[in-house]
């Protein structure tokens, strides 16, 4: 698998998510429809934080070798946040069905997961040919 691919495009998505809270994060209440009461604008501030911060730390560690015994961490901490973001997105899609920007996200977080689980419980070097 191409660690270097996942890393960075899982880097861009975090980031763009990232950013877009730290800097809209009224906008972003408004649309979803709750209040965007002085703890609510910081809460989703500082989420975005958190956000970027993962965003930068997989932009970093894109050109190691993932998986296996080597960024072992890295590997376990995205497999944990997009496997349980990807089961709340998809159980809050079913629960309010007309939001599909639920099921979307709740798509892509899927499809990090499964990658990022290949990559963390797989070999990194399985592709590797081995000579006799």
């Amino acid at each position: 698998m191409n660690t270097k691919l996942l890393m960075s495009s899982s880097s861009v998505f975090m980031g763009i998510t990232g950013t877009a809270f730290l800097f809209l994060p009224i906008e972003i209440l408004n649309n979803i429809g709750e209040n965007p009461s002085f703890f609510n604008t910081i809460f989703i501030q500082i989420f975005g934080g958190l956000y970027f911060s993962f965003a930068l730390i997989n932009w970093m560690a894109k050109g190691n070798l993932i998986g296996g015994i080597y960024s072992k961490p890295l590997a376990i901490g995205n497999f944990s946040h997009f496997f349980i973001g990807s089961i709340t997105l998809i159980k809050a899609a079913f629960s309010v069905p007309e939001m599909i920007y639920l099921w979307i996200i709740g798509l892509i977080y899927l499809i990090f997961a499964i990658t990022f689980a290949l990559v963390a419980f797989g070999n990194p070097l399985s592709k590797k040919v081995s000579s006799d």
